[in-house]
């Protein structure tokens, strides 16, 4: 075994093991504060799940393969690293599809407030949904306001949150009680409930009453983003992000090594940690004052030699890529294709859909009724296409379909997801006026230009743990027994956990690699 093969060094200040858009975070922090830091990222690339590929041969459109949406990345990042990045609002918020009465409709939600009033009032019969609506939301823009700051800073006890939240009925609604229990008592439209539970069960399995508030903590996420809860479109797709966080770590002297699959970390929690790395021609190692962990908790245990403290990490998402040649025409012929898909397109979505789909996955079977729902990138940013494929009309989809938890792929994972594909997308053609599938691009080889992940893929390709996209359920961002100063400490003052699966980890936030490299530098 040799040392180092063609590092600078054979100890470092910082070994950051993963390079995906937390560790890299992690690595321009530290390297601009004057230590020397080298990156091992196992894949012929950097940037994890947050890249943007062209998966369809011969087709010049960049998707947002993986992760596609920005919300939890706070200003502050990039400001302090100087990232050339950027988002674009979407126009639309929302829009939900549904027959009533026999005549298709739906609830639209953005544009300007007498639009999505009128909306509210023609689906449900009258303003009072609506302005529930506008107090629900009211009340979580407040709490987002108070909290999203915090996620930068050391972790508060619980009960200093819940000083700074300074509202409890907000704090029970969201803290304490199932959402479920906010939702049933808010509004009465099945589907406007069921709009507002989704965000509770983006990559998450629970119900909208389970005990483990698992949903709470997922709903808290993905409301708190930005201060707003606004989820935004990354220009130039998700790519652009890790590749600017790449530059900035270069650019600040950190070294980034590719194709190094780190195999064992051993430390005694004082010297020098020793990291043991494979590439295509054998094997390595390397040391670190300190070793940053851009992985999972299980796999950190893993490369420890210690039994696991974490349960195991099931996913629950289905993620389908696809091109098209134009937009399809929707049933309710009101409402414009380019407005219907400028936002989140809810498919499947009510509350009742929800529970049934939940119910069936819970006990082995295959949602009958699968929810999704769907993004138009293109639409918000077009730069991710060719300019003949933009000129041309053509659009992205980014699909999420929900309840579909890694063990319904364990038997067949190819059957199940070409079961499951259809099925979702049979969904989503009950409410346009053509297929999907006639709208589709075909790629170089002649075929169509739509790809499904379900969590095994992501697991094989990407490591997720069960295909876990946040690693493992979300944690409250509070202290708690064991989690540190930042919630990014080990047992091993010299280990620290950089990933999603830190505390406050989750989405493309790049929250864990600043409070990994905050607890390095001792602030």
């Amino acid at each position: 075994m040799t040392t180092s093969r063609g590092f600078g060094q054979d100890v470092y200040d910082d070994v950051i093991v993963g390079g995906g858009h937390n560790g890299l975070v992690a690595a321009a922090y530290l390297a601009r504060a004057g230590r020397s830091v080298l990156v091992l990222e196992r894949l012929g690339h950097t940037g994890g799940a947050a890249v943007s590929t062209r998966p369809f041969a011969g087709v010049d459109a960049r998707l947002s393969r993986y992760s596609y949406l920005v919300s939890l990345l706070p200003a502050k990042i990039v400001r302090d690293l100087g990232l050339q990045f950027a988002v674009r609002a979407r126009t639309v918020s929302s829009y939900t599809p549904v027959e009533r009465g026999g005549r298709p409709d739906g609830l639209f939600v953005g544009g300007d407030d007498a639009r999505t009033r009128a909306s509210f009032a023609r689906l449900t019969g009258s303003d009072r949904e609506y302005e529930n609506w506008r107090e629900f939301y009211g009340t979580t823009g407040r709490v987002a306001q108070r909290i999203f700051p915090t996620l930068t800073e050391p972790l508060p006890t619980r009960q200093e949150l819940r000083d700074r939240v300074d509202d409890e009925a907000a704090w029970r609604m969201l803290f304490e009680e199932p959402l479920g229990q906010a939702v049933e008592r808010t509004f009465a439209d099945d589907l406007v409930r069921g709009v507002v539970l989704t965000d509770g069960l983006i990559g998450t399995f629970a119900d909208a009453h389970d005990p483990s508030l698992a949903q709470n903590r997922c709903f808290l996420y993905h409301v708190i983003g930005g201060g707003t809860g606004d989820w935004n479109v990354p220009v130039g797709g998700m790519g652009a992000l890790t590749d600017a966080l790449a530059a900035a770590a270069r650019a600040a002297g950190a070294e980034i090594a590719t194709g190094h699959e780190v195999l064992r970390i051993d430390t005694d929690g004082t010297a020098p940690a020793e990291v043991t790395f494979r590439t295509a021609t054998g094997e390595g190692r390397v040391a670190g004052r300190t070793v940053l962990v851009n992985a999972s908790p299980r796999a950190l245990s893993e490369l420890l030699g210690e039994e696991p403290s974490q349960p195991a990490a099931e996913g629950a998402q289905l993620k389908v890529n696809m091109l098209l040649r134009r937009l399809p025409r929707l049933r309710d012929a009101a409402v414009d294709p380019r407005e219907a898909f400028g936002g989140t397109f809810h498919i499947a979505e009510g509350y009742e859909q929800l529970a049934r789909a939940y119910a069936e996955a819970a006990t082995g079977e295959l949602p009958s009724v699968p929810p999704s729902e769907i993004y138009c990138h293109s639409l918000t940013d077009p730069t991710i296409l060719g300019p003949e494929l933009a000129e041309r009309g053509y659009q992205t989809l980014t699909l999420f379909g929900l309840h579909t938890p890694a063990r319904l792929f364990g038997r067949d994972n190819q059957g199940a997801r070409e079961v499951l594909l259809t099925a979702t997308l049979a969904q989503l053609d009950a409410h346009l006026a053509e297929p999907i599938t006639d709208c589709l691009a075909f790629d170089a080889d002649g075929r169509p230009c739509i790809e499904a992940k379900t969590p095994l893929d992501l697991e094989r390709e990407l490591r997720l743990p069960g295909g876990h996209i946040f690693h493992r359920d979300l944690s409250w961002p509070y202290a708690d027994q064991g989690t540190g100063r930042w919630g990014v400490e080990t047992a091993h003052r010299n280990v620290l956990l950089c990933g999603a699966g830190a505390v406050r980890g989750g989405g493309v936030s790049g929250v864990p690699g600043h409070n990994a490299a905050m607890a390095v530098l001792g602030r």
